[in-house]
């Protein structure tokens, strides 16, 4: 039996790993990856409180938050191919479509 706090040191690590990538990188589709890494740490956490509890309410989290993310990538990387198609970069320092 593997403590929960192995479980929850490794939602962690992913977690400040997902959130250096959002802070560090340019490249939009390397951005949008460490925020589904964000938020995989997340469910993670949730599956382990709720295996410790014995409940249901961590896993309802859980499939609420896959059902979200996989509505966000489909609606996140058709407008990352859209800005692709306009500007022919991904890079969001090149990426200043807001401003006037």
């Amino acid at each position: 039996m593997i403590p929960l706090t192995w479980y929850l040191i490794l939602s962690g690590m992913l977690f400040t790993i997902g959130a250096v990538g959002v802070l560090i990188r340019r490249n939009a589709i390397v951005i949008f990856m460490c925020i589904e890494l964000m938020l995989n740490a997340v469910n993670l956490a949730f599956v382990t409180f709720a295996r410790q509890l014995n409940s249901m309410d961590g896993q309802i989290f859980v499939f609420f938050i896959m059902t979200v993310a996989a509505a966000e990538a489909a609606v996140g990387l058709a407008i990352i191919i859209a800005i692709y198609r306009n500007k022919a970069t991904v890079n969001v320092d090149n990426i200043n479509l807001m401003k006037w």
